[in-house]
């Protein structure tokens, strides 16, 4: 459960001592009517309704997207895997909840428009999945007001949603990446376009019922020309399901409405499992993508857009729990530099070849790199979000109020204790008044 949950489930109890009290207090005849005679039946009782507050613990929980401004190291964006959609104006050191009056809150995918800062894209339903309790979305949604305000704007079956990515020239032309329910074959899942700003869209890529979009990325140079990851997965209480000849790469380049699967003697053979693609923005000859395979491979490597295919790392630890991690960027300055976020950051200098880890955090998730500055980006993991203007010597760790919480649990002091344990963050105790204390048990 979330922390923004458990305020929504937790209430001040009125200790019964004071609550008898109260009531004698409610029942007993005023003076007036001790002087006046007896008071009126039908006159309505006042008192204050229940109300919910947050009782901690304050610290951070699952970030599973982000997304920033092109050259604006002030503001951020970053959903949460249950906790809604969190703004900051002061380069990260302060976020405020701006999504929570929208019906959902689990957040995959987020996108600011490059050409209009004011018109913010989300994508509900995390799309990190793990396990079948991950919370599901209903559709996408706008903000032409910078996350003031929202409107859901459709795709509300598509369940999971994993990428959005904006046209740099135009906010009307968006294209969303929906990766679907996961736990039965459906239709509502691909690759989706609008051309009018989300008032209507298409379906421009269906691989089949049991095939979602994983990945989109587009080229940096060339709008019309986008990859994406196909991931075929079924996801069930006893396993997650993962590979089939669903999973590849698609490419397409007529701005989305026509795709080819790119068949290559040099990529891995059927079955694959999860598939993240990324375009080198200096380089769109250069395309990497980062499958899921038991033995074939990890990373794979294009130096004509795509033709043709090398293998370039076997690292397992690449593509390790894969529905849970499996993501990669590449440098907006350099080509060759390659950042897979997984259990740790890995980096490559080399592309692909080689790689390191970086201590930039663990069980990472999403990543977000300004196009024109390589030093300004930010990475998500399970406890936060981690920003940095420097290329990575220095950050800014976020740990919003958003702790996932499983289960809670009061005991019968007065006045009561609060238990409860959170995802990868331990367990916790805490008075239900009074300052929190970071004790922990």
């Amino acid at each position: 459960m979330h922390a923004r949950s458990l305020v929504n489930c937790i209430t001040r109890h009125v200790p019964a001592a004071t609550a008898a009290l109260a009531l004698v207090l409610a029942l007993a005849p005023s003076a007036q009517a001790q002087r006046g005679g007896a008071p009126d039946p039908n006159r309505p009782v006042t008192s204050r309704a229940p109300g919910f507050e947050l009782l901690g613990p304050a610290t951070g929980g699952r970030v599973a997207s982000v997304a920033g401004v092109i050259g604006d190291t002030t503001t951020w964006y970053i959903g949460s895997a249950s906790g809604g959609v969190w703004k900051s104006t002061d380069g990260g050191h302060r976020f405020m909840p701006v999504f929570d009056s929208m019906a959902v809150q689990a957040i995959g995918a987020l996108a600011v428009a490059p050409s209009n800062p004011n018109v913010v894209w989300a994508g509900t339903g995390e799309a990190w999945a793990v396990r079948d309790a991950d919370i599901i979305g209903d559709g996408v949604y706008k903000s032409d007001d910078g996350g003031k305000t929202w409107k859901n704007m459709g795709l509300r079956e598509t369940g999971r949603i994993a990428r959005i990515i904006v046209n740099p020239g135009t906010p009307d032309i968006v294209y969303v990446c929906a990766l679907g329910r996961l736990t039965a074959p459906q239709q509502e899942r691909g690759v989706y376009k609008t051309t009018d700003g989300g008032k209507t869209w298409r379906r421009v890529l269906f691989v089949d019922e049991n095939t979602g979009c994983s990945s989109l990325a587009m080229d940096a140079k060339n709008a019309d020309v986008l990859y994406a990851g196909a991931w075929q997965v079924a996801m069930h209480p006893w396993a997650e399901l993962s590979g089939g000849t669903g999973s590849g790469i698609y490419k397409s380049t007529d701005a989305g409405e026509h795709w080819t699967r790119i068949e290559d003697p040099g990529l891995p053979k059927a079955p694959v499992g999860k598939v993240a693609v990324a375009v080198a923005p200096t380089n769109p000859n250069r395309v990497y993508a980062l499958m899921q395979t038991a033995t074939q491979g990890s990373l794979w490597r294009s130096d004509d857009a795509g033709a043709h295919w090398t293998v370039v790392s076997h690292a397992r630890d690449l593509i390790g729990r894969g529905g849970y991690y499996i993501h990669l960027v590449v440098s907006s300055g350099n080509a060759d530099e390659v950042i897979v976020s997984s259990s740790s950051v890995w980096l490559s200098q080399d592309g692909g070849k080689t790689f390191r880890t970086v201590p930039w955090g663990g069980d990472n998730h999403d990543i977000w790199m300004d196009p024109r500055d390589p030093d300004h980006f930010a990475i998500t993991n399970d406890a936060g979000a981690r920003l940095t203007m420097t290329h990575g010597r220095t950050w800014n760790n976020v740990a919003i109020a958003n702790g996932q919480v499983y289960h809670v649990a009061l005991d019968h002091q007065i006045p009561y204790w609060v238990y409860g344990n959170r995802q990868d963050d331990g367990t916790f105790r805490g008075p239900s008044s009074g300052a929190e204390q970071g004790a922990a048990a």
